[in-house]
């Protein structure tokens, strides 16, 4: 009985891991920029974990309908990372993601790819339209310039 008691409680244990982990997975972040949010993505990606991200994006948006950009920041994603991942089914995952946020009217901008990480989808001859930054900075100054110009037209 006590070994099946000690089972329940690991059990337990890894569901609630389980659970921090899906939260932490796709954390937002309101930037100085307004109407934009920060998506920091560092670790493994997976299938799953793409689906994770556009759920909590688009359910956020949906409750912050002021939201019109969100920044993918890849920074933290090493090569290791995404080694076993099919770099056709990760282009795919992109577009899938870009598209999603675009018929929310959202403006998704991708910052920090690794380049051996970008050589190997374009070596792989695949085809992804996205607004690419090299750096969360660059993006944000972009944007800032952008957000500059419009109020100065009103």
């Amino acid at each position: 009985m006590e070994q099946a008691k000690e089972i329940q409680e690991l059990k337990e244990l890894v569901a609630h891991y389980e659970k921090v982990i899906h939260n932490m997975s796709a954390p937002i972040i309101p930037s100085i920029v307004p109407n934009t949010i920060l998506v920091p993505i560092a670790g493994f990606i997976f299938r799953d974990r793409f689906e994770t991200i556009r759920s909590k994006v688009l359910e956020y948006a949906e409750k912050h309908r002021e939201t019109e950009r969100v920044i993918f920041d890849f920074t933290g994603v090493r090569m290791e990372d995404v080694e076993t991942f099919d770099y056709n089914e990760l282009a795919t995952e992109l577009s899938q993601l870009n598209s999603a946020l675009k018929l929310m009217g959202l403006r998704p901008i991708y910052v920090g790819f690794n380049p051996r990480f970008v050589r190997e989808i374009v070596h792989a001859g695949i085809q992804v339209e996205l607004e690419v930054y090299t750096t969360f900075r660059a993006a944000l100054k972009n944007l800032l310039t952008e957000t500059e110009r419009s109020l100065s037209s009103l």
